[in-house]
């Protein structure tokens, strides 16, 4: 079967490899729609995860199961899925306190066992998802949107009654709407690029251009903040536009050896909190149910859907100018 794999750091080839088959537990999934990732490009680099080359990537996808192992009750062959990529050993001390996004011996498909970007890949049982008559395409949103929910309940987002969010690409417009499936109604989406800051107008959100007095106006006057850029300059001026109370949302990926200046006195005397997010903790459910209570044509942050060798070629040149969220399809 076709596949994209990742041979080696920075070496990414549209190879012929063997159709999977399951084992005791085990279902295989034809994939029908695969998302790319910031992280996958990490990967590629060798910057995350345990660089397991050769690897299948794709972490992000949704398909219909083929064939099942023995042992496998909750799913049929022909039921649309999703697929939950992570896998925790389940016996540290993180997975033993509910946390398996943070596990000690953390795995995944997409970054150390193939994954999405291929035909057909094989997954635990326990990692597919119902997805009903959900459209592949945005049911292959569900990861990104628990990643995002996971985010939002590091920050409390529940106590924010406006909210800040730097980069309006297919994350920031994520954040946006985890923040609205959570209540909060007054969000405001920071980009330097035009197109995409109209887009977000278009779902609802207020737009606001990088380095604006409208931005600047916001500054000490935001509930919640949160990075969905990972640029570093943008991250160390995250907590200047903390309102007294608020909390900053690390959520965008920085590079491993950047520093930024925290001042902890100003920490304690407007009693902001600092929020981390990693992944997604088993809350594909969550996400689809979020998901599909958004009015929402979700369908539109699917700028491209591309076949799998022309995906091969964004992995080894980048995204399309002016692209949001670059799937695979089957």
């Amino acid at each position: 079967m076709q596949a994209i794999l990742f041979t080696a750091r920075d070496a990414p080839t549209l190879a012929e490899i063997d159709d999977p088959r399951p084992a005791t537990g085990e279902v295989v999934v034809e994939m029908r729609a695969s998302g790319i990732c910031h992280t996958d490009f990490e990967i590629l680099r060798g910057n995350y995860g345990a660089s397991a080359f050769p690897v299948v990537p794709g972490h992000e996808y949704a398909g219909v199961v083929s064939e099942i192992g023995p042992g496998v009750e909750n799913v049929a062959p022909g039921d649309r899925v999703v697929v939950d990529p992570n896998i925790e050993c389940g016996t540290c001390r993180a997975c033993c306190r509910g946390w398996a996004h943070l596990c000690e011996a953390l795995g995944a498909y997409g970054v150390t066992r193939n994954g999405g970007f291929a035909a057909k890949s094989a997954v635990r049982a326990v990692a597919v998802h119902p997805i009903g008559d959900m459209p592949f395409d945005v049911a292959a949103l569900a990861e990104p949107m628990g990643c995002v929910l996971n985010g939002l309940g590091a920050a409390r987002a529940e106590r924010a009654r406006n909210a800040l969010i730097f980069g309006a690409g297919p994350i920031g417009l994520l954040l946006g709407m985890g923040l609205r499936a959570s209540g909060v109604d007054d969000v405001a989406l920071v980009d330097i690029d035009e197109a995409r800051l109209d887009f977000a107008e278009s779902l609802g959100f207020a737009p606001l251009a990088a380095g604006s007095p409208d931005l600047e106006a916001r500054r000490q006057g935001m509930d919640l903040v949160a990075d969905a850029t990972g640029v570093p300059r943008v991250a160390g001026d995250l907590v200047g536009y903390v309102a007294n109370g608020g909390s900053a949302l690390f959520f965008g990926v920085c590079p491993s050896d950047v520093r930024i200046e925290i001042t902890p006195f100003e920490l304690f005397r407007r009693q902001i909190t600092l929020a981390g997010s990693h992944s997604l903790n088993h809350n594909i459910p969550q996400a689809l149910a979020a998901l599909s209570a958004l009015d929402l044509d979700l369908s539109r942050l699917v700028s491209h859907r591309l076949p799998l060798d022309e995906i091969a070629a964004v992995f080894a040149s980048g995204a399309p100018p002016g692209s949001l969220k670059v799937q695979a399809a089957a």
